[in-house]
């Protein structure tokens, strides 16, 4: 078990404070008041360079890095460092029109206009070409800068468009990746199952993309382009990666990543990147949940490795049905929630507020008045003082969860491109639905994925697993069989990575370790409802959306359903393998249900929280750095709380001050103690 990790660079050894900043829209006479500014809200990196790259060449043989050397001088002269981007995720004018092959293509394989960002093919030679050289040419003059802390490739990759281009080039590009995965014809049209509906294929020439009026029903091969197209803007990032690397071989390289996004797998980005950087926008009425959700798993990616909060909104976004102010004291909240989560820096978009475009009302540390005594800017401010005064203390911190939940992309793709047997399919929401349940309890639960190590866990939980890979099986047998506990559910165990369904029955692989067999599946209607009932009489549960005639066969039958044809059938079983324990939950339970479950298995595996007493919308996490507790204490109600802290004894880490007995809490308040 790591104790603690390094910092992302050691020249920057403490929690960074920045955010993007895009001084190209600005004449130079604002420059010196942006750094004045930057300092006096105790920032310590800028983000330059995101969207510059005409700034940088405004034609194909031009290159004017003159303003880039004043701004990466004024961050150095006045105590910052740069997160340098390079600009490929707007190509300029100029790029598109003499050469059109870097344009996206939509789902009719048309390429678009010019205009927007994330506009371009991912398998553009010419956009390649231009993007590597462009990067290469700013690690060559900058390598030796030393303002410079952290390479940032591109900007959200795939961006509104989806991350699906399906022009020409794209679709030559997945013949040849599907040669190369599949090797012969036969293969592809047995793992894909294209007998189904006559759709043999019986020369590559006739493979295309999933095209809005061509073939997209095969299953396989909708997956299959989803995993491409990762592949695709994965080797955009490392052709710009590499270009750098030779260059600054020591200095860490990074792109910013979009939570849940569903197009790109960032587990497969993960192995190519230093640190996972990622871009938190809730709405302002989102579940503190759900924000926690998106943290840990980005924490995840890199298997517990601190990540960079890199952009989140200083107050309201511009973007969303409706932008409300983040309320006094929320920013600093969800600041700390992501510190909490695992972050290791808080950056913001945007640094000064556009005076046009399309993100003039997103707001700014510097709003449109340009002003320093907003009260955003004093909070920004504020958070910049705190971090200064807490400087090593967390940075490289981990979490000692002992249990995990596993999310995989490639088992979203599969699910939400099904045909059946709803349309609203809810993975996502039902893998939050089941983390909730501990989050509730203040219990550290690590987000996991197919091929993670689950040998540190006790728990494992799978919600919707419909995708067993080759080789999961058998690693949730072994967690199983030395004492773990695994949890799945409903619609799990039904095809393979190829969207082939495991014949015998589902849930195929895990029909061994969970010992029961899935006869049916029954979709409910909104509003319908079923009832788990336990049979120890210890309560009645509802339950909707679907529900699974499931047989025990070693299983014990620990709740049934309540109404309709099945009714008496299981709807929780308990599986004894081995040492350990699998249960299958073969409907949707409501959250009372799962408080309940989960607190069953907690206290079996002696898993509890800190404070043995939890206070609704009081949310207590742990990081643990060289042997302490740091302990992040969050009020998310909307009123004063008082929280007991049993016989423990804290420091608080802002103000030195010892505390015991009790803390009390004003509303959005946020305290960091140690022990």
């Amino acid at each position: 078990m790591v104790n603690s990790y390094p910092p992302v660079n050691p020249k920057a050894p403490f929690l960074w404070h920045g955010g993007d900043y895009n001084p190209e829209q600005w004449p130079p006479e604002i420059w010196p008041e942006d750094f004045r500014l930057m300092k006096l809200a105790g920032m310590t990196a800028a983000t330059v360079g995101v969207f510059s790259w005409v700034a940088l060449q405004p034609a194909e043989n031009t290159f004017t890095f003159d303003w880039l050397d004043q701004i990466m001088d004024g961050l150095h002269a006045n105590g910052l460092s740069a997160v340098l981007a390079t600009p490929s995720a707007s190509q300029p004018a100029w790029m598109s029109a003499a050469y059109p092959d870097v344009m996206y293509g939509d789902d009719h394989g048309v390429r678009h206009q010019h205009g927007r960002r994330v506009n371009y093919c991912p398998n553009s030679p010419s956009y390649r070409r231009f993007s590597a050289q462009m990067a290469g040419m700013l690690a060559e003059r900058y390598k030796a800068h030393p303002a410079l802390l952290l390479w940032h490739i591109s900007n959200e990759y795939g961006g509104e468009n989806g991350a699906h281009c399906m022009c020409e080039t794209c679709a030559a590009a997945f013949r040849e990746w599907l040669k190369k995965k599949y090797g012969t014809l036969d293969t592809l049209n047995v793992r894909w199952w294209t007998a189904f509906w006559g759709h043999t294929y019986t020369d590559w020439s006739q493979l295309t993309p999933p095209y809005a009026t061509g073939e997209n029903k095969i299953h396989a091969l909708n997956i299959d382009y989803r995993r491409f197209m990762t592949e695709s803007y994965l080797d955009c990032y490392r052709n710009e990666r590499d270009a750098i690397r030779k260059i600054t071989p020591n200095v860490p390289i990074t792109t910013n990543m979009m939570g849940t996004y569903m197009p790109l797998d960032y587990r497969r980005w993960a192995k190519e990147v230093d640190v996972i950087t990622w871009d938190c926008y809730p709405p302002v009425n989102a579940d503190v949940a759900d924000i926690a959700f998106s943290h840990d798993l980005n924490h995840g990616l890199r298997d517990g490795q601190p990540f960079l909060l890199m952009e989140q909104t200083p107050s309201s976004q511009n973007w969303q049905p409706v932008n409300a102010l983040k309320r006094p004291g929320v920013l600093r909240q969800w600041s700390y929630l992501a510190v909490a989560h695992g972050a290791d820096a808080v950056m913001y978009f945007q640094w000064r507020r556009s005076r046009g475009g399309w993100e003039k009302f997103h707001s700014g540390v510097v709003d449109h008045a340009g002003r320093e005594d907003t009260r955003v800017f004093r909070e920004v401010a504020q958070i910049g003082a705190e971090l200064h005064t807490l400087g090593d203390s967390i940075v490289g911190a981990t979490t000692n969860a002992k249990i995990a939940i596993m999310y995989d992309w490639d088992n979203r793709w599969a699910i939400e491109n099904g045909s059946g047997p709803v349309i609203d399919k809810r993975y996502v929401a039902t893998v939050i639905k089941h983390y909730r349940a501990l989050y509730r309890k203040n219990i550290a639960v690590d987000m996991v994925f197919p091929d993670s190590d689950f040998s540190k866990y006790d728990v494992l939980i799978a919600p919707m697993l419909y995708m067993v890979k080759a080789g999961v099986a058998e690693k949730i047998e072994a967690l199983v069989s030395r004492g773990g506990t695994f949890v799945t559910t409903y619609f799990s165990g039904i095809v393979d990575e190829t969207d082939l369904v495991y014949e015998g029955g589902y849930p195929g692989p895990l029909r061994k370790v969970t010992g029961i067999w899935a006869e049916e599946i029954d979709a409910l209607y909104p509003g319908q409802s079923n009832t788990i009932v336990m049979s120890d009489r210890s309560g009645a549960y509802a339950c909707d959306y679907l529900a699974e005639v499931i047989h025990a066969e070693t299983a014990q039958v620990l709740a049934t359903f309540g109404s309709d044809f099945y009714k008496g059938s299981p709807a929780l079983t308990e599986n004894t393998f081995g040492e350990g324990k699998a249960y299958y939950i073969a409907s949707d339970p409501n959250d009372e249900f799962l408080n309940v479950f989960y607190g069953r298995i907690l206290n079996r595996h002696n898993i509890k929280p800190l404070l043995s007493r939890n206070v609704p919308g009081v949310e207590v996490t742990v990081r643990v750095k060289d042997g302490r507790q740091i302990v992040f204490v969050f009020n998310h109600n909307t009123g004063s709380v008082d929280l007991s802290l049993g016989d423990l004894k804290f420091e608080d880490l802002l103000s030195g001050e010892a505390v015991s007995g009790s803390l009390t809490l004003k509303e959005h308040d946020t305290r960091i103690l140690r022990r």
